[in-house]
């Protein structure tokens, strides 16, 4: 059983760093909405590909106050809770199976 909850610490810490490389592109993101980005750019369009699964259900949402958009803050928000409750998961099912 040691073997198995090493696999499953193990998945934990990957989709732990997924969701770090998800913070790391919404940052971009945002970075990227305040300069003259040329959205032509390959890697700029990349990421907007992989932050829009994020952040196109919020924007559907009443966020938007004035020239600011809270899409992103909410992004974080959900994007935290959800790491937290699936690492949590995960770290206690290898603590009972380890």
């Amino acid at each position: 059983m040691f073997v198995v909850a090493e696999v499953v610490k193990s998945l934990a810490l990957l989709i732990s760093l997924v969701f770090n490389i998800l913070y790391f592109l919404l940052v971009t993101r945002i970075i990227l909405s305040w300069v003259a980005a040329d959205p032509y750019n390959e890697i700029v369009q990349i990421i907007y590909r992989a932050t829009d699964l994020i952040l196109a259900p919020l924007k559907r949402l009443p966020l938007q106050i004035g020239m600011l958009d809270f899409s992103p803050v909410v992004a974080f928000i959900l994007l935290s809770v959800l790491k937290n409750f699936i690492t949590n998961i995960l770290y206690q099912i290898a603590y009972r199976l380890g």
